[in-house]
């Protein structure tokens, strides 16, 4: 089993950046992880996924060029850079954990966080 916390979430401006933490607990290393985002009223989405090695990455189209997941298995976290923010990116992310291939597929992943909101204000 793995437990993921996320953290690094906030009310910003339209422009500018923020940074998501993801820790887990358990064998990290052995999961691949993806973030995904829920806005108020509609279904969750995927936002990014990267490999066990981090050799595999991808985006949503909406968040490409924007945003930046990497991981650091010594620290058993995931992070999920986001810049030029935009209000449309307003949602509660969740980080989650995928013990099999990375998927950009939600019904792929195993473990979920509680997610932690990020409100961007024009």
């Amino acid at each position: 089993q793995v437990q993921l916390v996320e953290s690094g979430g906030g009310l910003v401006q339209a422009g500018t950046s923020l940074r998501l933490s993801c820790a887990a607990s358990g064998r990290f290393s052995s999961y691949s992880l993806g973030w995904f985002r829920q806005a108020p009223g509609k279904e969750r989405e995927f936002v990014a996924c990267i490999s066990r090695s981090g050799g595999y990455i991808t985006y949503a189209a909406s968040v490409r060029g924007r945003f930046t997941i990497s991981r650091d298995n010594a620290k058993n976290t995931v992070y999920l850079q986001m810049n030029s923010l935009k209000p449309e990116d307003t949602a509660v992310y969740y980080c989650a954990a995928d013990s099999s291939g990375p998927t950009t597929l939600l019904r792929g992943y195993d473990y979920w966080g509680q997610g932690t909101q990020v409100t961007v204000s024009s």
